[in-house]
């Protein structure tokens, strides 16, 4: 396969909504291109993209938008194609492909409990359905159930250049380093906890990370100094990140808390979320992060933790 590799941070974005309740095109494309203007790899739709909550043209508009606007920059584009049939998965997949999409990523269905053999045959129906990469989620640490690891070292047997993984089953860590050592280390792994795990996950050989898009410049800065060494930096930025990442404690807390910083930083003008939500940002709590996310930049921008705390 001679798809451009996967790598480096490629944030996850939120989608805008207008007053009415339909995507806020104009302001997806504005967020896309803040993104990038952080010096990330390229984006990513996932779970946090509020994808379950889209209608099915909702989503083939998302991703024409995404993709078209990370090609004209010449960044990379992953697309997220998980649904609760393997045929719908499939449609999504060959959608987003034809659209100029790097890769897809695919979580297995969530409604129901399948068996490793009918997962294996699920995602391989996919892979063989077009001609860039797929990325194996395991989206457990959110929703659904742990894929088996003997399952997916089949699907890289099989295929090869043409799988990557982002393993969120718990504990994290530890199953990274099974996934890795049960495939002799051939398997391309993107880290996916927000960042929380990324310093840890590095260490233990990944490829890449998908983060939140609203804090993407630290994720960013915090990439640069595992790959140059710089481990003070490094543990400085991880904990802050763990820290706001310990405050998110569901998927509709991602969501808010993202589109929440989003709005501050002048991205979006809407904290709007498809309903119903889960979660509600607080006062409070509002106010913690907030203080977090500018502690961040205080140390992306080299500046004393005390500056960002005394604002």
């Amino acid at each position: 396969m001679t798809a451009r590799p996967i790598h480096g941070v490629l944030p996850v974005l939120q989608t805008p909504f207008a007053a009415d309740g339909s995507i806020d095109t104009e302001t997806l494309v504005t967020e896309i291109g803040w993104v990038l203007d952080q010096g990330v790899a390229g984006v990513t739709t996932g779970m946090v993209t509020e994808l379950l909550r889209l209608t099915e043209d909702e989503r083939l508009e998302l991703s024409e938008t995404v993709v078209g606007a990370a090609r004209a920059r010449g960044a990379l584009s992953v697309i997220s194609c998980g649904a609760e049939s393997t045929r719908t998965s499939v449609a999504y997949a060959r959608h987003a492909a034809q659209a100029g999409a790097d890769a897809v990523m695919v979580n297995p269905p969530l409604s129901t409990v399948v068996d490793a053999d009918r997962l294996v045959d699920h995602f391989a129906e996919i892979v063989e359905a077009i001609d860039v990469p797929v990325v194996v989620q395991d989206a457990s640490g959110y929703v659904g159930r742990p894929l088996g690891l003997d399952m997916q070292a089949e699907l890289l047997d099989r295929y090869g250049d043409a799988i990557y993984f982002k393993p969120e089953a718990s504990p994290i860590g530890q199953r990274l380093s099974q996934l890795r050592d049960v495939t002799g280390g051939r398997a391309r792994i993107l880290e996916g906890t927000g960042g929380a795990a990324l310093l840890d996950s590095y260490r233990r050989g990944i490829v890449g990370t998908m983060p939140g898009a609203e804090v993407c410049w630290g994720v960013q800065r915090l990439w640069d100094a595992l790959r140059t060494g710089d481990w003070p930096l490094a543990y400085a930025l991880s904990g802050v990140l763990n820290a706001m990442i310990g405050m998110q404690t569901s998927l509709d807390a991602f969501v808010a808390v993202e589109k929440h910083l989003l709005v501050r930083q002048g991205v979006f003008t809407s904290t709007a979320m498809r309903t119903p939500a889960g979660f509600v940002l607080d006062p409070e709590s509002a106010a913690e992060i907030e203080r977090l996310a500018d502690l961040l930049a205080a140390l992306v921008e080299g500046q004393e933790p005390a500056v960002a705390l005394a604002r």
